[in-house]
C-alpha cells in the first residue's frame, strides 16, 4: 500500500515531526511505503527528523504524475490540495483544530473552515478531536491514533530524585503564537515569591533576554529536549489551545511534572494532584501560588514527578501508534468511501456561513471606505493581498459554487 502525506513544507514542527514518524513506521514495519508531497515552495532547510532518509520527498507537481493507494492532508492547507492526487482513498489527519493558530477575523480562518465540509475520513490524535469532527460531519465516524512517545529519546529515569534549591521551572513555546500562551507563563513567573529559575524554550534563536528569564534556548533537537526536561521539576504551560498536547508527556518521561490551565487535549493525560497541577485561565496571580507551593513543598513536588513518571510509562510508544495508524490505513482501503450526505451538509452550513460573513466583511470595508475616503483602487489593492487571495483560493477550491454564488451576489461597483 502506497500513502502520500501532504505537508506544507519539512522545517521544525511538532506536528510534521509526528506526520514523518508515522510514516517513517509504516514504512519500515508495515509494508506501506511513504511518500512526502510538500505543498508549497520550499523555502528554509529541512529540520532534521528522525528517519526522513527512508521516505521518499516530492513536489505536489511531481505527485499530480503519481498514483497512490491513501492520501492523507496533515494542515488545512495541504487539504484544499488533497483532491490534486489520484488515490483511491483520502483522508485528513487533524491533529488540532487548525482555525486556533489565527486571529478571530483572520482569512484564513474561511479556508480552514472548508475542510469539514470535504468528503474524507478523518484521522485524528486526540480523543476532544474525533468527538468534535464527528459532530460536524454526523453519520462519519473519525478515526482516533494516539499519538506515541520516542522512549529512546525520551528515556524514563528509573526513579525521580529529590532536589533542593530554587524552583526550576521551563516555559516551552512560540513568544509570537498567541495560543501558546507564553506570555502569561512569563506574567505567572514574574508573579512569585518564592526562589525559582527560569528557562524559556522558543523556535526561534534567542534574542535579547525577557525580564526573569535566566536561560533563553532556541530549537534544539528531541534528544537535548529531553535532558532539558531531565533538569528542570516542571513545565509551566498555559496554552489557549492545543491538540494532542505533547510537551507536558515529554517533560512527564523525564521526571518534570507540569502545571497547566484545563486547555484542549490535557484530558487525554494530566490529572490534576496525581502528576500536575491544573490551574484556572487568565489567572496569573493563582498561577504564581500554584508555583511558590511546589517551591515550598517539596513532598508534593516529589509526589507528582513520580506521578508523571507513571503516567510516562503507560503511555505507547511509536511502534505501538503507528501500528494502529497501519490498522486505519487497512481499514480505509478496505472500506467504501465516506457518503456524500455528511459532507455535502457539513458545505452547505460552512457555505452559508461563509456568504454572510463575506457579506458582513464587506459592508464594514464599506463603512472604512466612507470614513477614511479610501478608493476603489485601495479596496483592490485589499483584495489582492496574500492573507485575501489564500482565503479566496480556499472558497474557490472547495466550493466552486460558492464561489460563483457570491460573485453573483457582488455588487457591480465593488
Amino acid at each position: 500500500m502506497r500513502i502520500a502525506w501532504l505537508l506544507p513544507d519539512l522545517t521544525l514542527s511538532g506536528g510534521a515531526g509526528i506526520v514523518i514518524e508515522h510514516a517513517r513506521q509504516l514504512t519500515l514495519h508495515h509494508d506501506m511505503p511513504g511518500t512526502l508531497v510538500r505543498t508549497k515552495p520550499q523555502t528554509r532547510p529541512d529540520w532534521a527528523y528522525r528517519g526522513l532518509d527512508a521516505l521518499e520527498t516530492i513536489t505536489l507537481d511531481e505527485a499530480r504524475g503519481r498514483r497512490f493507494d491513501v492520501a492523507v492532508a496533515t494542515w488545512w492547507e495541504t487539504a484544499l490540495d488533497l483532491f490534486e492526487i489520484d488515490a483511491d482513498r483520502h483522508a485528513h489527519f487533524l491533529q488540532l483544530l487548525e482555525d486556533s493558530d489565527y486571529p478571530v477575523g483572520s482569512p484564513d480562518r474561511l479556508g480552514f473552515a472548508q475542510i469539514y465540509g470535504l468528503p474524507v475520513r478523518f484521522i485524528t490524535a486526540a480523543g476532544w478531536i474525533r468527538d468534535t469532527v464527528e459532530r460536524m460531519q454526523a453519520g462519519n465516524p473519525a478515526f482516533y491514533v494516539p499519538s506515541g512517545m520516542a522512549k529512546e529519546t525520551f528515556a524514563s529515569p528509573a526513579a525521580v530524585e529529590a532536589v533542593d534549591g530554587p524552583l526550576r521551572v521551563v516555559i516551552e513555546g512560540g513568544v509570537d503564537m498567541p495560543r501558546k500562551g507564553v506570555a502569561h507563563a512569563l506574567e505567572a513567573v514574574s508573579l512569585m515569591r518564592e526562589p525559582r529559575r527560569v528557562t524559556l524554550v522558543t523556535p526561534s534563536a534567542p534574542e535579547p533576554p525577557h525580564p526573569g528569564v535566566d536561560e533563553h534556548v532556541g530549537a534544539i533537537p528531541h534528544a537535548a529536549m529531553a535532558q532539558l526536561f531531565a533538569r528542570h521539576d516542571v513545565l509551566l504551560k498555559l496554552s489557549r489551545a492545543e491538540g494532542m498536547y505533547g510537551p507536558p508527556l515529554e517533560a512527564f518521561h523525564m521526571g518534570c511534572t507540569c502545571v497547566t490551565n484545563p486547555v484542549t487535549g490535557h484530558e487525554e493525560y494530566v490529572r490534576h494532584d496525581h502528576n500536575a497541577l491544573v490551574v484556572d485561565w487568565d489567572d496569573p496571580v493563582g498561577t504564581a501560588r500554584a508555583l511558590d507551593l511546589l517551591a515550598r513543598d517539596r513532598a508534593l513536588l516529589q509526589r507528582l514527578r513520580e506521578g508523571a513518571l507513571e503516567t510516562a510509562r503507560a503511555w505507547p510508544d511509536w511502534e505501538t501508534s503507528s501500528a494502529q495508524m497501519a490498522d486505519v490505513m487497512r481499514a480505509l482501503a478496505a472500506e467504501p468511501p465516506p457518503g456524500p450526505r455528511p459532507a455535502g451538509r457539513r458545505a452547505g452550513a460552512t457555505a452559508q456561513a461563509m456568504i454572510a460573513g463575506l457579506e458582513l466583511a464587506e459592508v464594514g470595508l464599506g463603512e472604512e471606505r466612507a470614513r477614511h475616503g479610501e478608493t476603489r483602487e485601495k479596496y483592490l489593492d485589499l483584495r489582492t493581498s496574500p492573507s485575501v487571495k489564500v482565503a479566496l483560493k480556499a472558497r474557490r477550491r472547495a466550493d466552486p459554487l460558492l464561489s460563483r454564488i457570491v460573485s453573483a451576489r457582488r455588487r457591480p461597483d465593488r
